[in-house]
């Protein structure tokens, strides 16, 4: 592995990160920012949305009444982020989710909304890694994976 491919790999976690933080604190314009032109985002049951416009579109049509009421009504924490470079300009990775609500001031009720886990790919844009899939394979508490999914598509580098 090169070092060049460290900083890729490196750039696309930052990506990821900022996802979940553009989202959670309801800055929808810098979230969007995120994908290719071309992008598709997968939400099993709740649809797939294809292309940068209707990304921004959805998002704001989901995430508006939540940034009303504030930003950080859920957080989204990322784990295990396995990111393999796949081209000069392409990678792959998947990275664990856990969704947690914080609107409910109970603390004895359980906070998490899903476990799921994010498989994506990646494509350097003008000198920027972008998000160009990403599909949601939802673990918990219902189980909704794609009919690849784990898939054995991705390459793994031993």
């Amino acid at each position: 592995m090169t070092i060049e491919e460290l900083l890729d790999i490196e750039s696309i976690r930052k990506l990821r990160t900022l996802y979940s933080y553009y989202l959670d604190a309801g800055e929808l314009d810098a979230l969007v920012g995120l994908f290719a032109d071309d992008a598709v985002c997968e939400f099993g049951p709740y649809g797939t949305w294809t292309g940068k416009q209707t990304i921004a579109e959805n998002y704001e049509k989901v995430e508006r009444p939540m940034i009303e009421k504030g930003g950080f009504q859920s957080l989204h924490a990322n784990t295990n982020h396995w990111v393999e470079i796949t081209g000069p300009d392409t990678a792959v990775g998947r990275v664990y989710l856990i969704d947690l609500v914080l609107g409910d001031p109970d603390p004895a009720k359980v906070p998490i909304i899903w476990l799921g886990l994010y498989d994506e790919a990646y494509r350097k844009i003008d000198g920027k890694w972008k998000i160009a899939r990403s599909s949601l394979q939802f673990m918990w508490p219902q189980r909704h994976l794609t009919p690849d999914f784990p898939g054995k598509h991705l390459p793994i580098r031993d």
